[in-house]
């Protein structure tokens, strides 16, 4: 029997399997509309033929241009007027490996108007490096990038001639067909054209923003998907490069395909990373392969003005370099779905996407142009970057509510230990306060014993005073460890909640309650409170157990005509409270050892619990502060406290 889990596993497998699928039926559907709706190689005649082409007025109202595609006659140092359309061949070398691709070269073709004469503009796109465009035997226009003439359309002929030259570059002569039309259609069309690759330049650029405060929490996946999204906006700045004519012009074809290479190999990595095979053997190998084909390639782009086959090689070897890294995205992606992996729905969709790009670029090739919008490639590389930042955006909020469930599993965990450990000190301090009032009886009894012994005298030799005073001496050990436990129980049983304590009304306080007793002892007792009152929080009870312990302590090691001193003090953050004596002192060797629980220094071997700096200690952490001891015998003793401050 299969159970409920295996099969919502099945069908979310299946669900998966549809989704590149649907995808790339979309994307087939999509690119055909584009091909028939926004390409200039499907408009509407007027067609030119022989070197001319005819036109009417009709032709010039219509929604898009007339583009000049067919017709054009082309001479060049190996040809003259030889029949060519726009777009047939991407450089002079015109598929003859043998030849450079690059030089001058010249297209002519015959405007045969008929109609009004009206004011037309004729836009050439992405002209190769230097051109010069006349009209009639008028040069019109001459620079570099993209070109545009704006004249006086009459009836009758006028020859159109635009001269090239190139030196570098992929491209060379004009391979990008001109559009005639009124200025205003131009200028739409150029408008919605700019539009589009602003928004997809800086769309992509805004996501990679967005991946910087993600790069330290968002792992390898984050960074790659920023740089594709830096990759890309690259590729489709060129644009701009080419509309304003910018002097990195010259040189843009080597930066937009390395560009184009690593956009591909990013597309690469984060499938990689999503499907979990970043360790790989294959993904080593295959990443090896890549590296040496864009070595190569960006290699063949420096020879293409210098060897004559490079352009040819490079052409060939890009599309190998395509459908290597579609192979690959699709390999992994697949892996990633066999493992269940979470992203496997986004990377196999991307493959779909990158296949559709790829299979449109290789079959539309030479026979497709936009109007207004994008190329398939850059189509497909913006859906890309949609879909990882889907991807990405989704990725983070499974991670943001993973992490409010540990979150919330972990607040109840520690509700359930809190309670757990708050019950097991209520145990402990009953344990503690029911042992130390049942063992009073016994304890005391016992002394009374020995003392009754002792006072009697009957058989008490020497041997057996021995043994009692052992065993006087262990029932007095007894007995303090007792009053120690008496007093923890007691110190335990201070619950209420802390209070804003003022530090002048507390020294005040202690002031009251000592001098007395200190008098009696013919000790000099002193409070120096602070210039401006301070505050910390605190509970008063265990305040006064504290200073109870620290001056009591003071008293025993102070001889007469002594002096007790306590002060305080503000500091930034905090508040300084210290008390000092001038008493015996303690040895520097019992200095680390005087907070320790029930330790009694030499000097209170008779007296001490061992208890009272143990609790001092307690309280000063409880309250958050420090405490820190100082002294040398003979010459008395300082402890200084630090407490947090309170506004």
């Amino acid at each position: 029997m299969i159970s409920q889990e295996e099969k919502s596993m099945c069908m979310k497998r299946r669900k998966n399997w549809w989704q590149p699928l649907i995808v790339l039926t979309v994307l087939a559907v999509f690119f055909t509309l584009l091909f028939y709706a926004d390409n200039k190689y499907q408009t509407p005649p007027p067609y030119g033929k022989s070197g001319v082409i005819e036109l009417r007025p009709a032709d010039l109202e219509r929604g898009n241009p007339v583009f000049l595609i067919d017709g054009w006659l082309l001479t060049d140092e190996r040809v003259t007027d030889r029949p060519t359309y726009i777009g047939e061949f991407s450089s002079l070398q015109r598929g003859e490996a043998s030849v450079l691709p690059h030089g001058r070269a010249r297209y002519r073709l015959t405007l045969r108007y008929d109609g009004e004469p009206r004011m037309v503009s004729v836009d050439f796109p992405q002209l190769s490096l230097w051109y010069v465009i006349s009209l009639d035997g008028t040069v019109y226009a001459r620079g570099a990038g993209n070109g545009r003439i704006t004249f006086l359309l009459t009836e009758g002929e006028h020859t159109l001639t635009v001269e090239t030259l190139s030196r570098m570059g992929y491209y060379s002569g004009m391979y990008f067909p001109p559009a005639l039309s009124t200025d205003g259609t131009l200028l739409q069309v150029r408008y919605v054209q700019s539009f589009a690759y602003a928004l997809a330049f800086l769309l992509p650029l805004a996501l990679a923003v967005f991946t910087l405060f993600l790069w330290r929490t968002g792992g390898s996946l984050s960074r790659w998907f920023g740089l594709l999204c830096c990759c890309y906006a690259l590729y489709v700045f060129r644009y701009f490069v080419y509309l304003f004519a910018m002097p990195v012009m010259w040189y843009w074809f080597q930066i937009q395909s390395l560009a184009l290479y690593c956009l591909c190999f990013c597309v690469m990595q984060i499938t990689v990373l999503a499907s979990g095979a970043a360790c790989s053997r294959a993904w080593r190998w295959l990443r090896g392969v890549l590296a040496a084909l864009s070595v190569i390639l960006s290699t063949l782009c420096l020879l293409i003005p210098i060897v004559p086959w490079a352009v040819f090689l490079h052409g060939r070897l890009t599309d190998l370099y395509y459908i290597v890294t579609f192979c690959g995205a699709v390999f992994f992606a697949v892996q990633g779905m066999a493992a269940q992996n979470w992203e496997s729905r986004y990377t196999l969709t991307g493959c779909a996407v990158f296949g559709a790009g790829l299979f449109a670029n290789l079959f539309y090739s030479n026979r497709f142009e936009p109007i207004r919008f994008f190329w398939q490639f850059e189509w497909c590389g913006l859906f890309l970057v949609a879909l990882f930042g889907a991807m990405m955006v989704s990725r983070n909020r499974r991670i943001l509510r993973e992490n409010d469930m540990l979150t919330n599993h972990l607040e109840e965990q520690v509700k359930i230990r809190t309670e757990e450990v708050t019950q097991l000190l209520n145990e402990r301090k009953a344990f503690f306060s029911d042992m130390a009032h049942d063992l009073k009886a016994p304890v005391f009894a016992t002394q009374s014993f020995i003392r009754a012994i002792r006072r009697s005298g009957v058989g008490v030799d020497r041997e057996l005073q021995r043994y009692l005073d052992l065993a006087e001496a262990r029932q007095w050990e007894m007995a303090r460890r007792l009053q120690g436990l008496s007093t923890i129980n007691a110190l335990d049983k201070i619950d209420g909640e802390r209070v804003r304590v003022s530090v002048r009304e507390l020294l005040s306080e202690i002031y009251d309650t000592y001098h007395g007793e200190a008098e009696v002892q013919s000790v000099y007792f002193f409070v120096e409170p602070p210039d401006v009152d301070i505050y910390l929080t605190a509970q008063p009870e265990k305040l006064t157990i504290l200073f109870e312990n620290l001056i009591y302590n003071a008293l025993r090691a102070t001889p007469c005509n002594g002096k007790i001193t306590i002060s305080a003090w503000a500091g930034n953050d905090n508040i300084g409270i210290a008390v000092e004596d001038t008493g015996c002192g303690i040895p520097r060797e019992e200095l680390p050892l005087v907070f320790r629980r029930f330790y009694v220094g030499a000097n209170n071997r008779e007296t001490g619990t061992g208890l009272g700096l143990y609790i001092v200690h307690g309280i000063v952490r409880e309250l958050g502060g420090t405490i820190h001891v100082y002294s040398s015998v003979g010459k008395g003793t300082r402890f200084v406290m630090e407490f947090p401050r309170t506004a």
